[in-house]
């Protein structure tokens, strides 16, 4: 697919069927996510593919959120491999956790595979839940799987604001 109509037609879905992600699929999904940029290239992300009914009710013990996904992607990072930024009042964590997960998310989408980015939860219980190591910090779910007969965007999907409001040039 081209890029343009990845960005373009990806959704936030909110409804799964029960298919799961081919393996395929998921491997050139988590591969994108490897490959995306981090500062200094420290790759702190640590993406926890979840399958198992076990740990996917622990996910659904945290959030409604997972909408039925069959597949759910944890996106955490390594506090401790982080880069301190000059003024030492941020650090690359979060921020570098968010661009694998982008990746993710529109790898999925490249893949026909529908997603939905997912942040209500308490990261640190839901950490203690999958037995996470205590250096690594939850930043988002990522459900994945396709989209249940009926799904699709909600109405304000689509509803964007023009450039004029969103960029200025200085």
């Amino acid at each position: 697919m081209e890029f343009k109509e990845v960005v373009k037609n990806r959704y936030s879905c909110k409804k799964y069927s029960d298919r799961q992600v081919e393996d395929e699929k998921l491997t050139a999904i988590l591969e994108a996510g490897r490959l995306a940029p981090t500062a200094k290239n420290l790759q702190e992300q640590h993406i926890y593919a979840v399958r198992s009914a076990d740990a996917l009710s622990k996910i659904d013990a945290a959030t409604p959120c997972r909408y039925g996904a069959p597949t759910v992607l944890v996106v955490a990072f390594d506090k401790n491999n982080v880069f301190t930024y000059p003024g030492g009042k941020r650090d690359s964590g979060a921020e570098d956790a968010a661009i694998v997960a982008t990746y993710l998310t529109l790898a999925a989408a490249d893949e026909r595979v529908d997603s939905c980015w997912l942040n209500f939860f308490d990261p640190d219980k839901l950490a203690d839940a999958l037995g996470l190591p205590e250096n690594e910090e939850i930043l988002m779910l990522l459900d994945l799987g396709y989209a249940a007969e009926g799904a699709g965007p909600l109405p304000n999907h689509f509803a964007r604001k023009p450039l004029t409001e969103t960029v200025s040039y200085i």
